[in-house]
């Protein structure tokens, strides 16, 4: 049977983990304790992550809109969760873990950008 660490919930939501092959459905609970997630398919491979052993957690932002996918990482391990409540689990997040440590993931476009930039501003250094 699978016991909850928090005392009290803040957030009860659905969800996706990715943390095999495919994704599993199911629900977030956020609270006082820690981050937990409770597939639908099985309750007994639940993963509750405590909010002391969260070094980072963050998601894309474009503008104001937050994706729904984000990333969540520990002493020793990384999880990457979605949820259409991203953006209230991220608020719940600061008020546990503090600003320093609730971070805005880089998406592979921008990244792309980035090394397209990098490698033009070689070429022209080059010719000149």
């Amino acid at each position: 049977m699978a016991q909850s660490l928090n005392k009290t919930v803040e957030l009860h939501t659905t969800g996706v983990s990715y943390m095999a092959i495919g994704g599993k459905v199911g629900k977030f609970l956020i609270g006082d304790v820690a981050l937990e997630f409770y597939p639908d398919v099985n309750v007994e491979q639940y993963i509750q992550i405590p909010w002391t052993s969260i070094t980072q957690i963050g998601a894309n932002v474009s503008g104001k809109r937050i994706s729904r996918h984000f990333e969540v990482l520990t002493d020793k391990s990384k999880f990457l969760f979605a949820s259409k409540d991203s953006g209230k689990i991220l608020k719940i997040a600061r008020e546990h873990l503090g600003n320093e440590k609730v971070r805005q993931t880089t998406n592979s476009h921008s990244n792309y950008w980035r090394s397209t930039q990098r490698f033009i501003c070689q070429k022209i250094i080059i010719f000149v």
